[in-house]
C-alpha cells in the first residue's frame, strides 16, 4: 500500500524546493498541490494553522511544518536510500549549525533585494554579499557543504540558486562574478536529478518577481 503524502507548497518557494529535493532524493511519490498565497486553501489553515505558511508535508494525514524539519523527517521516516544527514554525531551538529545560519541570515536580506528599493536595497545587497562570503568561506574547496556527499546544507541553500539571476538584476551586482566556488557548487548540485527536477527556471522567476515589483513598488 501506497503511504499517502500531500506537500502544499508554491512553485518559486527556495523552502518548499527543499522539501520536494528531499522526496524525489528518497524516491518517495508524493501528491503536490499549488498554493495562491493570496488565498490560501483551507486546507494548509488547518495544517498550519501557527504560521499558516508553505511549504506543509502531510504524511498519513499528519501534517510536518517549517522545511528543514520536513527535510529532517523524510531522511529519517525513509532512511534506505540517500541518506542527507551524515551519520557521524559531530558532523550532524555541523550540518544543522549551517542549515540554521542559512535560515536566520539568508531570506530577510534576499526578500529586501527585491520588494525593496534606495537604501534599503542597497543594505540588503551589502548583508547579502556577507552571508554569501562565509558561505563561500565554509565552503572552501569541497565539493558540497558536508564534504564529498550532497546533504542537509546543500538542500538548505540549492533553491536560492534559482533567484541568483534576479538578484542579480533587480538590485545590479553580480553573484557569478563574485563567488565562483558557489557558482561551481550549484552547477554540481545541479547534476543530480533531484535538484535539475525541481529548481524552476531563473527567467520564469525574474519575470514572476518583476511582476511583484510593479505592484509593490510601482517600478520595473
Amino acid at each position: 500500500m501506497v503511504e499517502e503524502v500531500i506537500l502544499l507548497d508554491y512553485w518559486a518557494s527556495m523552502f518548499g524546493m527543499r522539501t520536494r529535493i528531499a522526496l524525489e532524493e528518497k524516491g518517495v511519490k508524493y501528491e503536490y498541490r499549488e498554493e495562491d498565497l493570496s488565498n490560501k486553501s483551507s486546507l494548509l489553515l488547518e495544517m498550519n494553522p501557527i504560521h499558516k505558511k508553505i511549504p506543509v508535508l502531510i504524511h498519513k494525514g499528519k501534517p510536518v511544518c517549517e522545511s528543514i524539519i520536513q527535510v529532517q523527517y523524510i531522511d529519517e521516516t525513509w532512511p534506505g536510500k540517500n541518506p542527507i544527514l551524515p551519520s557521524d554525531p559531530y558532523q550532524r551538529a555541523q550540518a544543522r549549525f549551517w542549515s540554521d545560519y542559512i535560515d536566520k541570515k539568508t531570506y530577510g536580506p534576499c526578500k529586501a533585494l527585491w520588494s525593496e528599493k534606495g537604501e534599503k536595497q542597497e543594505a540588503a545587497k551589502l548583508e547579502f554579499i556577507e552571508v554569501l562570503k562565509t558561505l563561500e568561506s565554509e565552503l572552501g574547496d569541497r565539493s558540497f557543504f558536508g564534504g564529498n556527499e550532497f546533504g542537509l546544507v546543500d538542500i538548505a541553500f540549492i533553491g536560492y540558486y534559482s533567484w541568483f539571476y534576479t538578484y542579480e538584476e533587480v538590485a545590479n551586482f553580480s553573484i557569478v562574478a563574485e563567488f565562483p566556488k558557489l557558482i561551481l557548487w550549484a552547477k554540481r548540485c545541479l547534476i543530480r536529478e533531484s535538484v535539475a527536477k525541481v529548481l524552476p527556471d531563473s527567467d520564469k522567476v525574474l519575470k514572476s518577481v518583476s511582476e511583484h515589483r510593479k505592484i509593490i513598488l510601482g517600478i520595473s
